[in-house]
C-alpha cells in the first residue's frame, strides 16, 4: 500500500471518528437533566451565557449583557447565582428606560443593574430556602454589585426584594449552568444607587 493510500485511509478513518464523536454529542447533551427556559433547554456541561443565547425570553438580557460588556464574566468560572428577568421583566420598566441603558455612555449604570442579579457562589431553590428558614424567615444576599437583596418564600416560591422595596418572584428555578445557576425573575430588580 502507498503512502498516499495510507494517508487518505487515516484521514478517511479520521474523519468518519471525528463525524461519529461530534453525532454522539448531541445525544449525550440530551441526556442531561435540563430545565426549559424560554423554549430552550439550560444544559448542565454549558455556561451561563451559553445557554441564555437561546432562550427566546432572555433576549433583553443578553443584549444587555453585551452591551455591559459582561459575556466573559458570566462565561467565566463562576460559579454565579443569576437573577434573570425575562423579555416582560424588561417590558414593566418606564418606556425607553432600556434603549437608554444600552447606549455606551450609560454603561456604569447598566453595569450596575446587571451585576446587581447575580450573587456569588451556586445557590439552588434549596439552598436559598434553607437560607431563609435559617434567617427566621428572610436570606439577605450580598450581590456583585455590592448592595443586599433579601429573599423571602412566598407561598411555595421565592420572592425577592431589591435595595428600593421592589419586589420580584422567581417563576423558574434551578436552571443548572457548568459555572452556576439561574433562576427566572419576573421583575428587574434595582439596586439603591
Amino acid at each position: 500500500m502507498s503512502k498516499l493510500h495510507t494517508t487518505a485511509r487515516a484521514a478517511l478513518a479520521a474523519a468518519l471518528l471525528g463525524g461519529a464523536s461530534l453525532a454522539m454529542a448531541p445525544l449525550a447533551v440530551a441526556q442531561e437533566k435540563t430545565v426549559m427556559v424560554g423554549g430552550a433547554a439550560m444544559y448542565p456541561s454549558k455556561n451561563i451565557v451559553e445557554n441564555a443565547v437561546n432562550s427566546k425570553d432572555h433576549t433583553t438580557l443578553v443584549a444587555a449583557v453585551k452591551a455591559a460588556g459582561l459575556v466573559d464574566t458570566l462565561s467565566g468560572k463562576g460559579p454565579f447565582t443569576v437573577f434573570a428577568p425575562t423579555n416582560e421583566a424588561f417590558a414593566k420598566l418606564p418606556a425607553g428606560t432600556v434603549d437608554t441603558l444600552v447606549k455606551p455612555e450609560n454603561k456604569a449604570m447598566l453595569t450596575k443593574i446587571l451585576t446587581y442579579h447575580v450573587v456569588a457562589g451556586k445557590m439552588g431553590a434549596a439552598d436559598l430556602m434553607k437560607a431563609i428558614k435559617d434567617g427566621g424567615g428572610k436570606a439577605t444576599l450580598k450581590t456583585v454589585e455590592g448592595e443586599n437583596l433579601t429573599a423571602a418564600q412566598v407561598g411555595s416560591g421565592i420572592e425577592l426584594t431589591d435595595a428600593k422595596g421592589g419586589k420580584s418572584k422567581v417563576t423558574i428555578a434551578d436552571g443548572n449552568h457548568s459555572n452556576g445557576v439561574i433562576h427566572v425573575v419576573d421583575t428587574v430588580l434595582m439596586p439603591k444607587s
